[in-house]
């Protein structure tokens, strides 16, 4: 029995709960209210604004830009990463009856594959 082993590249993920409180920082430090991001965004209610906050959602992309508009940062300073996990891959091979040879190369030359994870 052969076995390869093949590491990924970690798979960026958004802490959803970090992110909502950084957006409470960042409004804060601009000095502005929830009904100001609620007016800015022309949204009836503010229930999207603590949605945000609370990290039970996320802006959409086009919130996000305009949110870092308002904010004067980036996108990417609004987002806060959670830690990603490296996900490796082992392929146990039995004297060539499971795959062929071409097939195990052409799977380990191939890194932007992800194994399926689990969602809770």
């Amino acid at each position: 029995m052969e076995a390869i082993f093949m590491y990924q590249k970690a798979f960026p993920v958004i802490d959803p709960v970090a992110t909502g409180a950084n957006i409470v920082r960042l409004r804060i430090q601009r000095g502005l209210s929830v009904r100001d991001l609620q007016a800015y965004f022309g949204f009836e209610e503010p229930q999207a604004i603590y949605k945000w906050q609370k990290g039970k959602s996320l802006p959409s992309v086009d919130n996000l830009y305009a949110l870092g508009a308002l904010l004067e940062v980036p996108m990417d300073e609004i987002l806060v990463s959670a830690r990603p996990k490296l996900h490796m891959i082992v392929c146990e091979q039995q004297a060539d009856a499971c795959c062929s040879s071409l097939f195990r190369g052409s799977f380990i030359r191939r890194p932007w594959m992800r194994q399926k994870r689990k969602t809770a």
